[in-house]
């Protein structure tokens, strides 16, 4: 099982959904989940297990509130039951969270120290094992500033080039995506993409005013 958490916008259900094109030809297959309907990934799995392919089950944004219990049945499908395991079924999960659920102050009101050491509340330990059952996780981190006008020059060059845009990287432009990226407060992938695709409509624009 595979998990990936970290920033947002950093690319993280980008890089599962790339899985498919890479290796779609192979019998890959990409099966998205939504969280509501995780109580039928049991049935799920026992039909996929019978299929010739190999699928990895896609659950994107993965995160639970407070009281909420369907987090007890991904549990049950990454442990596994008595039920040997598939071995053409993978559960992928993207999440900004890297416990998957919260976790309150309240819940640590009954914390004891014992001879110096800290037993934490059980309720704490169950919510922690969620996220302990992906056997791999891949964090994701906020972009540098360096790495952010990286991935800006990246998308510029996917975008002008089909169109013709005849362009080059100069202080104005790196300063019009720092500008950018203030104004929408974070550096990551997503918002490079935007910035690249509003900057090469404006310069296309001003080319038809011409």
């Amino acid at each position: 099982m595979r998990c990936s958490g970290g920033a947002r916008g950093t690319g993280k259900s980008s890089l599962v959904r790339a899985l498919l094109a890479e290796h779609a030809a192979a019998g890959l297959r990409l099966i998205e989940i939504e969280r509501d309907h995780l109580a039928d990934l049991p049935r799920i799995v026992e039909l996929l297990s019978e299929q010739a392919q190999r699928f990895v089950l896609f659950c994107d944004d993965l995160s639970f509130e407070a009281g909420e219990g369907d987090y007890r049945m991904l549990k049950t499908v990454l442990d596994g039951s008595l039920e040997r395991a598939p071995d053409n079924v993978l559960l992928y999960a993207t999440s900004n969270r890297r416990h998957l659920l919260p976790e309150k102050e309240s819940d640590n009101e009954n914390w004891q120290r014992v001879d110096g050491e800290l037993h934490p509340n059980e309720a704490v330990e169950d919510k922690i094992a969620l996220s302990d059952r992906f056997g791999l996780w891949l964090s994701f981190y906020p972009f540098t500033q360096e790495h952010f006008l990286e991935v800006v020059r990246h998308w510029v060059a996917v975008h002008a080039e089909p169109v013709g845009l005849d362009w080059q990287w100069n202080e104005a432009l790196e300063k019009a995506a720092i500008r950018w990226a203030l104004g929408r407060g974070n550096r990551n992938g997503r918002c490079a993409y935007q910035f690249a695709r509003d900057w090469v409509g404006l310069q296309l624009l001003g080319k038809a005013d011409d």
